[in-house]
């Protein structure tokens, strides 16, 4: 698939960004070596490629659920300006 600079000038409107003369050329020759990309890509024959339903389907290692890091909740109720029961108080924000 081959742009023209009246396609960049449509997609620059379209998506509401100036593009000056000069960025228009460069910016012409990457979207054209993307679109030829995905041609390339197309091309490969997938028909032997089982689709699958989110990639989700693949099992992933995950690490162990170890603690890592020591309680420290008294430590930080401290240093908090008000606590009670194991809560931290803050003001009321909304009526």
């Amino acid at each position: 698939m081959s742009l023209a600079h009246s396609d960049i000038a449509k997609l620059a409107r379209l998506a509401r960004i100036q593009i000056d003369d000069s960025s228009s050329e460069e910016l012409l020759g990457r979207i054209t070596d993307i679109l030829g990309m995905i041609d390339t890509m197309q091309a490969v024959d997938t028909s032997a490629v089982e689709a699958m339903a989110n990639p989700h389907d693949a099992h992933q290692r995950l690490r162990a659920d170890v603690v890592t890091e020591e309680n420290q909740r008294e430590r930080f109720q401290a240093i908090a300006p008000a606590t009670e029961n194991g809560l931290y108080l803050v003001p009321k924000v909304i009526d």
